[in-house]
C-alpha cells in the first residue's frame, strides 16, 4: 500500500522519465533545497504529461512510483509547487480538481 506523506512538493517543468534515484535526487535538491531526506513526496512529469514519477525517501533508502496513462494526460491545473494528500491522489488517479459553485443560491430571507 502507498504510504503517501503529508508534503508534497511538484515539479510543473517536464522531467526526463529516464531519470532514476540520482537524476530526480539532484532536481529535487535544485528546485527544492535541503528538503530531499525530509520524507516528502516529490512528483515529476514528462513534457506530454503522459508519465508521472514520485520519488520519497523512506528513512533507510529511496522509493520511486511510476505510472504511464495508455489514454489521455494527467491534470494541468497544478499551478502552485506544493499539493495535499487528496489533490495528489487525485492526480495519481487522473482525477481532476474543479472548483465546485452551488447548483441553487441560498434562500435569501
Amino acid at each position: 500500500m502507498l504510504m503517501i506523506p503529508s508534503r508534497i512538493f511538484l515539479c510543473n517543468d517536464p522531467v526526463s522519465m529516464h531519470k532514476s534515484f540520482e537524476g530526480l535526487s539532484y532536481l529535487v535538491e535544485q528546485l527544492f533545497p535541503g528538503e530531499l531526506l525530509s520524507g516528502a513526496l516529490f512528483v515529476f512529469f514528462n513534457r506530454q504529461r503522459t508519465c508521472i514519477k514520485a520519488l520519497t525517501w523512506d528513512r533507510d533508502g529511496f522509493t520511486i512510483f511510476y505510472k504511464r496513462l495508455e489514454k489521455g494526460c494527467f491534470s494541468r491545473n497544478t499551478q502552485n509547487n506544493t499539493l495535499d494528500q487528496r489533490g495528489f491522489l487525485m492526480l495519481w488517479e487522473g482525477i481532476e480538481s474543479v472548483k465546485m459553485r452551488p447548483q441553487f443560491s441560498p434562500k435569501k430571507e
